[in-house]
């Protein structure tokens, strides 16, 4: 806005937005880990369900992944066999524990970074003069 050689400029921020951006970031970030950590625990069940060959590249793979976090439900809860067919319950427990682990960190994150509400935006404004004093 111009009025008589002044110039006014209004400026908008809005506060809070780094913190709500950053929150959405990690949370975004940490249920995809954990999606994924989701995910191939329901393969390794499929394939221990199934009697997939332990000595395939994959199965091998999603074995050795899997097991680093399956090492707290170790003989928690014994498995069920049927021939080469595994039934690992523990690995069903693990799911739902690490799902809920998810959902604790969600939620901590929420709580952490999530500020109260308060005005969406602040507005600035700041008025100069055309003409410069000579220094």
């Amino acid at each position: 806005m111009s009025h008589k050689g002044i110039t006014t400029v209004s400026v908008q921020t809005n506060m809070g937005i780094r913190q709500r951006f950053f929150s959405n970031r990690f949370t975004q970030i940490v249920l995809l880990i954990f999606s994924v950590l989701e995910a191939l625990f329901a393969l390794r069940i499929l394939l221990k369900l199934i009697g997939a060959n332990p000595e395939s590249l994959l199965v091998a793979l999603i074995y050795g992944v899997t097991s680093l976090f399956l090492f707290p439900f170790t003989g928690l809860v014994q498995s069920q066999t049927m021939g080469s067919m595994v039934l690992e319950t523990s690995s069903m427990f693990a799911v739902v524990v690490y799902a809920l682990i998810a959902a604790l960190v969600e939620k901590i994150t929420t709580l952490a970074f999530i500020r109260p509400r308060r005005p969406i935006s602040d507005v600035f404004e700041a008025t100069a003069s055309e003409h410069h004093p000579t220094l």
